[in-house]
This record gives C-alpha cells, sequence and structure tokens, in this order.
C-alpha cells in the first residue's frame, strides 16, 4: 500500500515534465539532474505536466519504485511560488493542499511548535 507521511520529504520540480517518463526517466534523468537527493531514501519527487492538470510522485518504498499518478478532470495545480531553483522543498500539509486543489498562498496559518531543526 502507498502512503505518505509527515515524516518525509517533498521535493516538487518545477520545470515541464514529460508524462510519458517512468520510472527509469524520472529516476535516472530528472531527479539525478535537477532534484538531487538521495534516490533510495524514502524522499518523494513530484512532477507537473505544462498544463498542470497532471501530477506524478516518486518514490521508494524498501523493496522497489512507486509512481503516483493523478489526472484532474477539471482544473489545474497550483505551482507554489518560490525562488529562482528548478526544485522546492515542500511540507506534507502543501502536498495536501496541493493535491486537493486548495490555493497554497491563501491559506493563513496559525502558530504552532515546531521542533528546531
Amino acid at each position: 500500500m502507498l502512503s505518505f507521511s509527515s515524516r518525509q520529504r517533498y521535493f516538487l520540480y518545477r520545470g515541464v515534465t514529460d508524462m510519458r517518463k517512468g520510472f527509469n526517466g524520472f529516476r535516472s534523468g530528472l531527479v539525478r539532474e535537477h532534484i538531487d537527493h538521495e534516490l533510495l531514501s524514502g524522499d518523494v519527487s513530484i512532477f507537473l505536466n505544462r498544463r498542470r492538470d497532471r501530477i506524478k510522485l516518486l518514490v521508494w518504498d524498501r523493496t522497489g519504485f512507486v509512481v503516483w499518478y493523478k489526472v484532474l478532470e477539471r482544473g489545474t495545480f497550483e505551482l507554489p511560488a518560490a525562488a529562482e531553483s528548478d526544485r522546492l522543498e515542500m511540507s506534507w500539509t502543501d502536498i495536501q493542499l496541493l493535491l486537493e486543489g486548495i490555493e497554497i498562498k491563501s491559506v493563513k496559518r496559525r502558530k504552532r511548535y515546531s521542533k528546531a531543526a
């Protein structure tokens, strides 16, 4: 079973992705060249197509790679604002908002305790 949690790190590739790519195309090309994190760490790599109506999440799950793929029937996924970089590290909360179609910049966050890094 595929599951995501707040313990994982999430990296969004901000460039346009050819959604015809499979496991090897994502692993050997996009993740190693642009996202630059350890493939077998359990971190999640996130890719959007040009129209932003399709999203793929690539993750290692202890025994192999898994791709989670979602196609929207209507609307688009929001591309969060960030510095001039190919990748953006996102929080689990922001990933949930992105997948549910909630505009991330309009969300007002209340103060919460967080453990220092």
